[in-house]
C-alpha cells in the first residue's frame, strides 16, 4: 500500500505509535491517594502500651478493623502518582483484650 500524501503517512504513523510507552507518558493522569495519610512523625508517636483511644487520637480512625473481633486495626495508605509505580503502606496494630497496644507492624509495598 502506497501513501499518496504526507498527511496520510502522518496519520498512519500516529496510529501505529499510539501504543508505544512514550505516548503513555504524555497522557495526563491525576494522582490518586487513598486511605489514612501516614507520616513517619505520626507513626513514631505510636508505642506499645498505648490504649485504643490514644492511638485513635494520634492516627485517627483506622481504615479497617478485624471483622472477627476488635483487636486488630489496619491503617492503609495507597498512592498512585500519575505515571509512576503504586506504593502502599499498611500499618497493622494489634491490641489485647483490655484494649492495650501489643504489636506494631509497618509494611511498605511497591506495586507496578
Amino acid at each position: 500500500m502506497r501513501c499518496n500524501t504526507p498527511a496520510t503517512a502522518a496519520v498512519i504513523l500516529v496510529i501505529l505509535c499510539s501504543g508505544c510507552s512514550t505516548f503513555n507518558k504524555v497522557v495526563y493522569r491525576p494522582d490518586i491517594t487513598q486511605g489514612n495519610y501516614l507520616t513517619p512523625i505520626s507513626i513514631a508517636k505510636i508505642r506499645k502500651g498505648m490504649t485504643k483511644e490514644q492511638v485513635a487520637y494520634t492516627l485517627g480512625t483506622p481504615m479497617l478493623q478485624d471483622p472477627f473481633g476488635n483487636q486488630t486495626w489496619f491503617y492503609i495508605f495507597r498512592q498512585q502518582p500519575s505515571n509512576k509505580d503504586i506504593t502502599q503502606q499498611t500499618l497493622t496494630l494489634t491490641f489485647n483484650s483490655e484494649g492495650i497496644l501489643t504489636d506494631i507492624q509497618n509494611k511498605l509495598e511497591l506495586n507496578k
